[in-house]
């Protein structure tokens, strides 16, 4: 006899539709990556910026150097994505030089 209390979710009658013939199924790693990012943000403050920023920054010109011209990014052009991380980063020593006085 089942638990009155208990009710099956209305998710699992349905059937559920495979990602695809030979698809894994989709992994939300992203989001994790995106949570741990924020957490360490939120954490280390301007000092995380500027890693961040400047780890991009080293990217982004290491693949500018490669022949990279155009970027996933929203910005696009690579010149436009590397002015915005540097932007980031002086407001990330900005903001580290006021924390600090």
């Amino acid at each position: 006899m089942s638990d009155p209390r208990q009710v099956r979710p209305p998710h699992l009658d349905r059937p559920v539709e495979p990602a695809g013939p030979g698809e894994p199924p989709f992994d939300p790693l992203k989001l994790c990556v995106f949570a741990t990012v924020a957490l360490l943000g939120w954490l280390l403050g301007p000092w995380a910026l500027l890693g961040f920023a400047l780890l991009a920054v080293a990217g982004y010109a290491r693949a500018r150097r490669q022949g990279l011209l155009r970027s996933k990014c929203k910005l696009g052009d690579i010149r436009l994505v590397l002015l915005y991380l540097v932007v980031l980063a002086a407001a990330a020593v900005a903001g580290i030089y006021t924390s600090l006085r």
